[in-house]
């Protein structure tokens, strides 16, 4: 694995986190940073999670 490898990782990671904490604190039905914020958080780390993934595996497989 390489650094630009890792960074990619690390990203799908932080994004798949901050996707799952959308999702309870949509559920629990009072986000504390309002339903808007929160619906565009999970929008937009959903696909970067996909995307940063995929980059990694790519990157990794470019260097093996």
């Amino acid at each position: 694995m390489t650094p630009k490898s890792g960074a990619f990782l690390a990203g799908s990671c932080i994004a798949g986190i901050a996707a799952v904490g959308s999702v309870f604190e949509l559920s629990s039905g009072a986000p504390q940073w309002g339903t808007v914020a929160t619906a565009v958080t999970l929008a937009l780390s959903i696909p970067l999670t996909v995307v940063c993934f995929f980059a990694a595996v790519r990157d990794a497989r470019a260097n093996l």
